[in-house]
């Protein structure tokens, strides 16, 4: 599912995001350091954090996860305490794949 991600202090375009994803049905997470009023709706999810962190280093992003912060990747999926031993599963064992010379590269398959 598409999610939408909007920093409630600087967007200027909040009522706007809410009306256009909920005609799309897509939840939207207004991330902010303080409660907020957002509309009614089981779509719409206030994230309060003080610590939010966006990186693609998964390693990384389970210390932050450890140590409670919020962490999304650049396209915005959340690595929360469900998701990152995922996350890092997979990296260890795609790193374990090119070390042995199953995959050479980053990419996509040709």
């Amino acid at each position: 599912m598409i999610c939408v991600f909007v920093d409630s202090d600087a967007c200027p375009v909040k009522d706007e995001v809410y009306r256009v994803t909920g005609w799309y049905g897509l939840r939207v997470f207004v991330v902010s350091n303080r409660m907020m009023a957002v509309p009614q709706s089981p779509l719409i999810e206030r994230v309060v954090e003080r610590d939010i962190v966006i990186m693609s280093d998964i390693p990384s992003a389970a210390r932050c996860v450890a140590k409670g912060a919020c962490v999304l990747e650049p396209k915005g999926r959340l690595l929360d305490s469900d998701a990152i031993g995922m996350a890092l599963a997979m990296r260890n064992l795609m790193t374990d794949l090119r070390e042995v010379g199953v995959m050479t590269s980053h990419g996509a398959a040709v």
